[in-house]
């Protein structure tokens, strides 16, 4: 049985968290003297004097609307990366703890591991690139405290199946992360909607992929309204800057056209997909649910390298565990995919 208790750092538990200027006073006020700001503005057209809501609530409600998720199930950071760092720092004691990680997958989770002195105890995937359920079972022990599974994974861009990650949510007692970063271009749904079945269960995504805010660094997590608490308690207290606040509420406005751009790429996808079987060099390309395809050819660091020459940046993934010879390729604008593809004709 999860108990968030159970695996919460004792000085977590403990911790006074820091009280911004913001957090000290409720309702309208008028004149805000009380934050050692510059009262007289910023030498830019918007004003950025004053510092952005340490909650950011207006994001989250308009998020909560999208999502169908209610603000307070709802942390917003500096990127995902922010939220994989605060639920390291929240949960894992240095030294003593270990996470649970299934490569290949997104990198960050073995350098958060890393930066925060945790074991990360690797567990690969199948050759279908699938969870090993029996090899996890096998590396959990007392100190476990995270599982993190990235679906659409990265770099593979396939699905995970659903049944075994609800089999982790159900018999794990640490916290189950999803990472769906991705999952704007799956066609399966988003774990959003177990979050009031499954306790012990973290969401993250991300506005850098399909809503193309990348340059903003806005992350999501969605968890327990306990969970929640924990990392608006740990983390620092302005994390997401105000034109970062401002920007996404003007983007998230704009549903449709996010939209018509998931319809654009995913066709794109399936055309570079067609033309790239065509070369001799390419020997299998994997499924994807993501923006990205995940090619295996004869020699991916040349490859890699010759483009790099014709000023083309793909991903050599080829020394990644069960990638070898693969490279990661993001779909691009037509023209973009179309000067990928008449480059590779003149690979030799």
């Amino acid at each position: 049985m999860f108990e968030l208790n159970n695996i919460l750092r004792e000085n977590i538990k403990n911790l006074t968290p820091y009280s911004s200027a913001r957090d000290e006073y409720t309702g309208e006020a008028s004149v805000f003297l009380d934050a050692n700001e510059n009262a007289y503005g910023s030498p830019l057209e918007t004003a950025y004097n004053r510092y952005p809501d340490p909650l950011q609530y207006q994001v989250k409600l308009k998020l909560s609307q999208i999502k169908g998720v209610p603000p307070r199930n709802i942390f917003l950071g500096n990127g995902s990366d922010e939220a994989i760092d605060i639920l390291f720092r929240s949960f894992c004691n240095p030294g003593v703890d270990n996470v649970i990680i299934v490569p290949p997958t997104y990198g960050m989770y073995q350098v958060s591991a890393n930066i925060n002195d945790v074991e990360a105890r690797k567990v690969l995937l199948t050759e279908e690139y699938q969870l090993d359920l029996e090899g996890i079972a096998e590396a959990i022990d007392k100190n476990t405290k995270l599982i993190f599974i990235c679906s659409p994974n990265n770099p593979t861009g396939n699905s995970i199946n659903r049944d075994d990650i609800e089999t982790l949510l159900a018999n794990f007692n640490g916290i189950v992360v999803i990472d769906e970063a991705y999952i704007n271009f799956s066609r399966q749904k988003t774990f959003i909607q177990e979050l009031t079945e499954y306790a012990n269960l973290v969401v993250l995504q991300t506005l850098s992929k399909a809503w193309g805010l990348a340059g903003l660094r806005v992350g999501m997590a969605f968890a327990s309204e306990e969970i929640i608490e924990v990392m608006n308690k740990v983390k620092p207290p302005y994390n997401v800057n105000e034109a970062s606040q401002q920007l996404a509420l003007q983007a998230l406005n704009n549903v449709s056209l996010v939209n018509l751009w998931i319809k654009e790429t995913l066709e794109q996808r399936d055309q570079l997909v067609l033309a790239l079987k065509n070369f001799d060099f390419v020997l299998d390309i994997y499924p994807s649910d993501a923006n990205f395809i995940l090619v295996k050819t004869t020699n991916a660091k040349a490859i890699y390298d010759f483009l790099v020459q014709n000023g083309i940046i793909i991903r050599d993934r080829s020394k990644v565990e069960l990638c070898e010879g693969c490279l990661r390729i993001t779909i691009g604008t037509p023209d973009e995919n179309k000067t990928l593809l008449s480059t590779l004709q003149q690979y030799k």
